[in-house]
C-alpha cells in the first residue's frame, strides 16, 4: 500500500502564494505518477496537476501559468507551488499517487486532504 502525508495548507490572500507538499511511503517503488486534485464546496473533485516518474507534467487549464508541480523521486515527494491565488482556488486539496499493481492494473491512493482558503 501507499500512504500519503500532506502539508502546507492554510489561509492566503488573493494574489498570494502557497506551497503544498506530499510525501509517499509504503510501496513507493511501484508509484507511477503523483499529483494534486482539489474539491471546492459543492463541486466535484478535479485534477489540478500531475507529474509522472520521468518528470512530465500536466495542468488544469485554470491553473496553468500559476501553479507548478514538481517531484523529488529520491524523497518520494511531490510539491505544488501556487502563486497568484484566486478565491476560486479555495478547496480541499488532495495528494494522489498511482501504483502499478500488475502490468494491467493501476491502483490509486489518496491523502486525507488539506484545506486551502484564498480570501481577504
Amino acid at each position: 500500500q501507499v500512504q500519503l502525508a500532506e502539508s502546507g495548507g492554510g489561509l492566503v490572500q488573493p494574489g498570494g502564494s502557497l506551497s503544498l507538499s506530499c510525501v509517499a511511503s509504503g510501496s513507493i517503488f511501484s508509484i507511477r505518477a503523483m499529483g494534486w486534485y482539489r474539491q471546492a464546496p459543492g463541486k466535484e473533485r478535479e485534477l489540478v496537476a500531475i507529474v509522472n516518474k520521468s518528470g512530465r507534467t500536466d495542468y488544469a487549464d485554470s491553473v496553468k501559468g500559476r501553479f507548478t508541480i514538481s517531484r523529488d523521486n529520491a524523497k518520494n515527494m511531490v510539491n505544488l507551488q501556487m502563486k497568484s491565488l484566486k478565491p476560486e482556488d479555495t478547496a480541499v486539496y488532495y495528494c494522489n499517487a498511482d501504483r502499478v499493481a500488475t502490468p494491467s492494473e493501476v491502483m490509486s491512493y489518496w491523502g486525507k486532504g488539506i484545506l486551502v482558503t484564498v480570501s481577504s
